[in-house]
């Protein structure tokens, strides 16, 4: 397809490519993919969960997050907000942000009103919180029996290992099918329904950071879940699992209100300036994001437990 194709007509187009596309996609996608592979090597996981996300979980609670137990259930819905949001540039949470830049991208006019840029990003949490709702019911029903739970050992990799693997892979897969459609390097499957109901997009986006809970092992997530589970209380299961999801979108929230609206317009001129530039920015960043977590959660598991070699830098 030319950059002659058709422009974008409803908020939800930029996910899924309706055009116009930018000239070089093959190169666009090389270095996105490429991207993703140096953060997934350079990516250092001590620091990001205990420096980053231990110290706002402490700075927050006022105590030691780890070390002092969940008493109650307000104190267990206040750590499952807090803890979402200690736990945003985490690698099962950084994917996250592959939402800003579509997010700015749907904003056409170079002084979007503040109302306006809050519908994506409802339809975004209306899809995250049904997942993250649902799945706090099943873990506050079944209990400690879940998969997430068990990390004994039998072929190099724990349940909880292998329910990472494959809800991240998944996620992954996604977020790298929505990168090709952006950039028009493959149709897109569910054409039909986007023209239907615009919003599927940004619902399809949130349900893919509601399912971040399936397979987080973050150790300040895995406090919240024991408590939810023992408690066997389903609004309190629900509850905690809905706020949770929410500390996680608060950061990437505010970067996309700033980008939207305290930059005075700049960043939509931009984006406007040249037809294909949304296709691109929105591309690139939802194939990073798909790619890093392919890799991370699903190749870099394999070469930490030795069945294959991969680089990694320690620090």
């Amino acid at each position: 397809m030319s950059v002659t194709d058709r422009v974008p007509t409803h908020p939800g187009a930029t996910y899924f490519g309706s055009g116009p596309y930018p000239e070089h996609r093959a190169r666009i996608t090389v270095l996105s993919v490429l991207a993703g592979l140096a953060l997934t090597i350079v990516w250092s996981a001590p620091f990001v969960d205990s420096v980053i996300g231990d110290s706002v979980a402490n700075g927050l609670l006022g105590h030691d997050a780890k070390g002092t137990p969940i008493e109650g259930a307000l104190a267990g819905t206040i750590f499952a907000f807090v803890s979402g949001l200690a736990g945003s540039f985490t690698a099962c949470n950084i994917a996250a942000f592959g939402a800003v830049a579509p997010l700015v991208g749907t904003e056409t006019s170079s002084r979007p009103r503040f109302l306006t840029t809050l519908k994506p990003l409802g339809w975004i949490a209306a899809g995250m919180l049904t997942v993250s709702v649902v799945y706090g019911v099943i873990v506050a029903l079944v209990g400690t029996r879940m998969p997430q739970f068990s990390t004994a050992k039998t072929t190099g990799l724990s349940p909880r290992s292998i329910q990472s693997m494959v809800a991240f892979g998944i996620i992954g897969l996604v977020f790298i099918v929505l990168g090709l459609v952006s950039l028009g390097v493959i149709r897109n499957p569910i054409g039909g329904l986007t023209r239907r109901f615009p919003a599927t997009p940004h619902v399809l986006m949130g349900a893919l950071i509601g399912g971040f809970l399936i397979g987080r092992p973050y150790p300040l997530f895995r406090m919240m879940f024991r408590d939810a589970a023992e408690s066997h209380n389903v609004f309190y299961g629900a509850g905690a699992f809905a706020l949770q999801s929410l500390g996680n979108i608060v950061i990437m929230a505010v970067l996309f209100l700033l980008l939207a609206h305290g930059t005075g317009g700049r960043v939509q001129r931009w984006l406007g300036a040249k037809p294909t530039r949304v296709a691109a920015v929105t591309g690139a960043a939802l194939l990073l994001a798909g790619t890093f977590t392919l890799l991370y959660w699903d190749v870099r598991v394999l070469g930490r437990t030795g069945m294959i070699w991969f680089p990694t830098v320690n620090w």
